[in-house]
């Protein structure tokens, strides 16, 4: 298959080209560099199944492919809500430009969402058919409803226009290639530990999230576009929960950092609870998470501290 990646070079885009060259396809890796990084994919420019290329999917592209991963948009809140515009934006008109490529040239098109489209959840744990609680006009809409619309846009041309569609609902996902500074909780946790400063909970810490290590959300996607049986939407995510807090006891151990956790207050719209059902990525895709997230995040730290040293050395800030 020839394959186009929208937000290739970022954390998950590049995880995901890796894979599908490793399973014998051709990669078009499309990236506007706004949070992806080329050092995430230089590895790989010198394979011939390999194209890079520097595009913004608000405007049109025209390329010859079979399948397109859409995972073009900043996740970040901090990124997302650095210019709320650019972010609906990106969502919406990306959307329509990639599900037109997809219709003109039949290409099967997998979006990936999130699970913020059910905002501040009142089900738990969150099925598909939950239509979520979310602020339409809150700080975090922006990406909410951009990806809320991106799923309306996905289903709309499959049944107006037979778009061969695929939906998934992307639940927090960490791993090494994270950046520093893109305000998750995760490289949040272990870039303070790491560097010896206090490690900052907002709330009373006892909000929970569910942690999918990057390789095993990899597997779910490519399963996702692999399969003829469903198009989504689909949870993909770890279903084990856990407190933000025992997040953080739990880098302080496995960093040995002396680091002390400090609250501040907890920010508009934040979800307090989050956790996947997986019922149906089990029982389509036969995908369930396999990384404990002890291991997860002994690989993650050991990228964040090979980063951090990099950089203080004035070397590359991108370790392989």
């Amino acid at each position: 298959m020839r394959c186009l990646v929208t937000g290739g070079a970022g954390f998950i885009g590049s995880f995901l080209c890796e894979r599908l060259i490793a399973l014998g396809h051709e990669v078009i890796c499309l990236d506007n560099f706004y949070t992806g990084r080329k050092c995430n994919v230089a590895h790989l420019l010198g394979d011939t199944r390999f194209e890079l290329i520097r595009h913004d999917i608000t405007e049109p592209i025209l390329l010859e492919v079979d399948r397109i991963y859409n995972l073009a948009c900043p996740a970040s809140p901090v990124h997302y809500q650095y210019n709320p515009v650019k972010t609906v934006k990106t969502s919406v008109m990306g959307m329509v430009h990639m599900l037109g490529l997809g219709k003109r040239v039949r290409a099967r098109v997998l979006q990936a969402s999130t699970s913020e489209v059910y905002g501040d959840p009142a089900e738990h744990p969150q099925r598909e058919e939950y239509w979520g609680h979310v602020n339409p006009i809150g700080p975090r809409a922006c990406y909410d409803e951009g990806k809320r619309v991106a799923e309306t846009l996905c289903f709309d041309y499959h049944r107006q226009n037979g778009v061969d569609v695929r939906v998934v609902r992307i639940f927090n996902t960490y791993g090494p290639r994270m950046l520093e500074d893109d305000g998750r909780v995760v490289s949040n946790f272990v870039v303070q530990a790491l560097n010896g400063h206090d490690i900052t909970i907002y709330g009373d810490g006892q909000q929970t999230r569910s942690f999918c290590y990057v390789d095993d959300l990899v597997t779910g996607l490519v399963s996702m576009m692999d399969q003829d049986e469903v198009i989504g939407p689909i949870n993909l995510g770890n279903p084990v929960e856990f407190t933000i807090r025992e997040l953080a006891d739990l880098v302080i151990t496995l960093t040995g950092s002396s680091s002390k956790i400090v609250a501040k207050p907890l920010p508009k719209d934040d979800p307090v609870r989050r956790q996947p059902d997986i019922t149906k990525a089990r029982l389509h895709l036969g995908w369930e998470p396999k990384v404990p997230l002890r291991a997860g995040l002994e690989k993650t730290i050991a990228y964040f501290e090979a980063s951090l040293s990099s950089k203080r050395g004035a070397a590359p800030v991108c370790p392989a």
